[in-house]
């Protein structure tokens, strides 16, 4: 059995097995946070900010930033019809 890999979600140190996903790290560190970057209601970047998918293998090192957006919905109106 190979040793876990240490990645880095939201600044804070996460152990996952090898082969795991972004979306495995993110889970492990917080379920909750895991299941609406699942839904889809979070987003996901690496440490340069640039956006990535929660299937996104993950390495040695990476670090990783998730969070739930405040803003609405492109499609949704700023005024009343």
């Amino acid at each position: 059995m190979s040793d876990p890999v240490l990645v880095f979600v939201n600044d804070r140190p996460v152990r996952v097995a090898p082969g795991a996903t972004a979306l495995d790290a993110v889970a492990a560190l917080d379920a909750e946070l895991g299941e609406q970057l699942a839904a889809g209601a979070a987003q996901l970047s690496d440490g340069r900010g640039i956006a990535l998918l929660p299937g996104a293998a993950v390495f040695a090192g990476a670090i990783l930033r998730c969070g739930v957006s405040a803003r609405r919905p492109r499609d949704e109106a700023d005024a009343y019809p």
